[in-house]
């Protein structure tokens, strides 16, 4: 089989422990983008951030960002497909947020609003420092109530996701509960301290089929490679599903085929095993 399309995740596939693109994957995704395979970032992560990771493995397709809520180009900012959570949706969610006294991220392509102070921080120095400006994300703090909803009305047709973020998992399973009782959202885990928050129906393989769709290629067509529960869906659609030798236990049971860790290449062995070397 000839692919043309591969859909990789960034967090524990992509990147290693060390949230570096090794010298190994570099090398082999240069090699298939020169055969004419499409390289896609399929990421839960802020476009912007997501964006600057295609242009650092030298890819020219689209980027797939925030779990599926868009797909746009990087180079000439043409949005493919986009579906935001509505303002009241936006404004049910953060009520659960503070209920259970949790961090709250919404995403817009390139701005994150949070109400953590740390977690402001964190997010300056892993998405600004040291990004050229066209690919660094707008860090806003928000300190009130008020504040959250002249955001959700300026920016109703742009919030994409929602990240809840807390280390007591227990506290994490409940919140879960809470936001599924919405109906209206599509709730996922990229981690065990976080809880990622889509509009229903919006999902990483709902996304590589219509990008793939739009391409003109085929299922049978296209790998995806991931790690974490929000990578389900497209292994499943995925013509060649791949589950990273580090990834949870319930993605490799849906796998077509399981590589080595995104320590030691897992991504690179991938693209030389059906690509390279088929």
């Amino acid at each position: 089989m000839k692919y043309k399309l591969v859909c990789i995740d960034i967090d524990g596939t992509l990147l290693n422990s060390s949230k570096r693109v090794s010298k190994g994957n570099k090398v082999a995704l240069k090699k298939a983008f020169d055969k004419g395979v499409k390289i896609v970032i399929t990421t839960g992560r802020i476009f912007n951030n997501a964006a600057y990771y295609s242009d650092l493995i030298g890819a020219k397709s689209a980027v797939i960002a925030a779990n599926g809520g868009i797909i746009k180009e990087k180079d000439n900012d043409k949005v493919i497909y986009k579906n935001q959570i509505s303002e009241d949706i936006c404004k049910n969610i953060l009520e659960i947020a503070l209920k259970n006294k949790v961090s709250i991220h919404f995403h817009t392509a390139n701005y994150i609003f949070n109400n953590s102070f740390l977690q402001s921080l964190l997010f300056r120095l892993v998405m600004t420092f040291g990004k050229p400006r066209n690919r660094k994300v707008k860090i806003v703090k928000v300190n009130s109530k008020k504040q959250w909803e002249e955001i959700f009305t300026k920016y109703k047709d742009d919030i994409i996701k929602a990240i809840i973020v807390d280390l007591n998992k227990s506290k994490l399973k409940k919140v879960r509960k809470d936001l599924e009782k919405l109906n209206d959202l599509e709730v996922l885990s990229s981690g065990w301290y976080n809880l990622e928050v889509n509009k229903k129906g919006i999902s990483k393989g709902k996304a590589v089929k219509y990008l793939a769709e739009y391409y003109g290629i085929k299922r049978e067509e296209v790998i995806a490679i991931g790690d974490n529960e929000n990578d389900i869906s497209m292994i499943e659609y995925a013509g060649l599903g791949v589950a990273m030798g580090n990834g949870i236990k319930e993605l490799k049971e849906k796998a077509d085929y399981i590589t080595d860790s995104n320590n030691r290449n897992g991504v690179s062995k991938v693209i030389e095993k059906f690509i390279l070397n088929s």
